[in-house]
C-alpha cells in the first residue's frame, strides 16, 4: 500500500483508513477484485452489518466503489477503486496531518507485522517448495537518498507484473497462490547510547 502515485494527504481519510478491519477489507478486495460485505466480514472477524458500515467508509473517501451486481443484484458489491496508496511525511505538513499520516503508517506496519507473524508461525506446515521459497531477509545499504529513492523504484517495477490485483488468476502458472512482498526503505535512526550497566548486580 505505498506505491509511487496518488498520495493521501487528507486527514479524515487517512484515519478512516486506519481503522484495522478497513485495512483488513481493502486486502481482501485487493486480492479477489471484488466483494459483498457478507464475504469480506467473515476475514475481517466482524459483523456483515458492521462490514457493510466499513465499506461506506471506505467509498466516502474514495478506496473502495460499486462493482457490478450479482445475480438478481439483491446484495451489494464492491471493488477497490483503481489506485495506488502513498503516504509519506513532508517538511511543510501541518501537525493533523503529520498525525495522521504517522497512524496510518503505523496501521500499515501492524498489519504487515501480523501477516509475516503469521506466515512465520505456519512456515513448518508449508510445503518444501515454499518453505525454499520463502524468505525474511534484513540488509543494511550504504547508499545517499537519490540511490535509494531509485533502488525503491526498481524494486516496484519487478514487482508490478506479480501484483494479485493486476494478474487475473488465468494468467499465473498452475499453482499460484496469494503471496506478500513486505519492502521497508528507510535510513537508519541514530540509537541513544545508555551508557554501560554496572557490575555490581548484588549491591542492595
Amino acid at each position: 500500500m505505498s506505491r509511487d502515485s496518488d498520495a493521501v494527504s487528507d486527514p479524515k481519510a487517512m484515519r478512516a483508513l486506519a481503522h484495522p478491519a478497513r485495512l483488513t477489507i481493502l486486502n481482501r478486495l485487493g486480492v479477489a477484485g471484488s466483494a459483498t460485505a457478507t464475504e469480506v466480514a467473515e476475514i475481517a472477524g466482524i459483523t456483515p452489518s458492521a462490514a457493510s458500515y466499513h465499506l461506506r467508509m471506505l467509498a466516502k473517501y474514495g478506496f473502495v466503489e460499486d462493482a457490478p451486481p450479482r445475480g438478481d443484484g439483491r446484495e451489494r458489491v464492491w471493488r477497490p477503486v483503481d489506485r495506488s496508496i502513498h503516504v509519506g511525511v513532508r517538511p511543510g505538513d501541518q501537525s493533523d496531518v503529520r498525525d495522521a499520516k504517522l497512524s496510518l503508517m503505523l496501521a500499515f506496519r501492524r498489519q504487515a507485522n501480523e501477516e509475516a507473524d503469521r506466515a512465520l508461525a505456519g512456515i513448518d506446515r508449508e510445503p518444501e517448495e515454499w518453505r525454499d521459497a520463502t524468505s525474511f531477509n534484513r540488509s543494511l545499504i550504504r547508499v545517499d537518498a537519490e540511490e535509494m529513492a531509485r533502488l525503491n523504484q526498481a524494486i516496484q517495477k519487478l514487482i508490478e507484473p506479480y501484483v494479485a490485483c493486476h494478474r487475473e488468476e488465468t494468467d499465473a502458472p498452475s499453482g499460484a497462490r496469494i503471496a506478500e512482498v513486505q519492502i521497508n526503505l528507510f535510513p537508519v535512526a541514530k540509537r541513544s547510547v545508555p551508557g554501560l550497566p554496572t557490575e555490581d548486580h548484588d549491591s542492595r
